[in-house]
């Protein structure tokens, strides 16, 4: 009996000495900032006694405005283009955006399908199937758009226009023409820059050297 009342005594012990807060006490943080870090919730409301977004207006509250640090890409996305949209009035990005190459290798068939496909369903509609500048919206002036779009295959300034240039153009818009940047990711607007830059080159006149070497001749008879 006595042997039976002592190991209670001892098991009652034990579990009082489980259930005490002295032993779930971690003693002094050397950090506390960083152990017991604030949690934030993305879409919650926030205490405007405590937080600002306001960043000249730090000195008494927490800034924090949801956005994540300049530069800041997300997992597997590509290198951001280095230009960003130009104020109004002003074409410094735009023109420098020339210097930018296409950063995509060139398109297997594959690929260069699915470039025509994206192409269609997101340009086709203003610049034609064609990319002669008549489609469905200006319909040979016969559709509810009055003017015609640009055309991408025939007009030597978009012809000539740099692959950068172009992308500029469809990530922020230009002109009538709205930004894409919504509809298309990265890859898939230089995929499309490929598809036009491909047919224009192929309807382009393909100059032989024998038909070169001809006009040469007749030119130096002229002289």
């Amino acid at each position: 009996m006595k042997k039976v009342f002592v190991i209670t005594l001892i098991s009652a012990g034990i579990v009082l000495a489980s259930c005490s807060d002295i032993r779930r006490e971690s003693g002094s943080a050397y950090m506390p900032d960083m152990a017991y870090s604030r949690a934030y919730e993305t879409y919650s409301e926030r205490d405007s006694t405590i937080f600002t977004e306001d960043a000249a207006h730090t000195d008494d509250k927490i800034f924090y405005n949801n956005m994540p640090v300049a530069g800041t890409m997300a997992r597997g996305e590509e290198i951001p283009f280095p230009y960003a949209k130009d104020a109004s009035g002003d074409t410094t990005n735009y023109v420098a955006s020339k210097q930018y190459p296409n950063p995509l290798p060139v398109l297997d068939s594959a690929h260069m399908k699915e470039a025509e496909r994206l192409y269609l369903i997101n340009c086709g509609i203003c610049h034609g199937p064609k990319l002669d500048g008549n489609g469905p919206l200006y319909k040979d002036g016969n559709g509810p758009y009055p003017a015609k779009p640009a055309t991408l295959v025939g007009d030597a300034k978009y012809e000539n226009m740099p692959d950068g240039q172009m992308y500029y153009s469809v990530t922020y818009g230009k002109n009538l023409m709205g930004s894409y940047a919504s509809q298309l990711n990265r890859d898939q607007r230089w995929m499309i820059i490929h598809y036009i830059k491909a047919k224009q080159a192929k309807a382009k006149p393909t100059v032989t050297p024998a038909a070169a070497s001809d006009s040469a001749k007749v030119s130096m008879a002229k002289k």
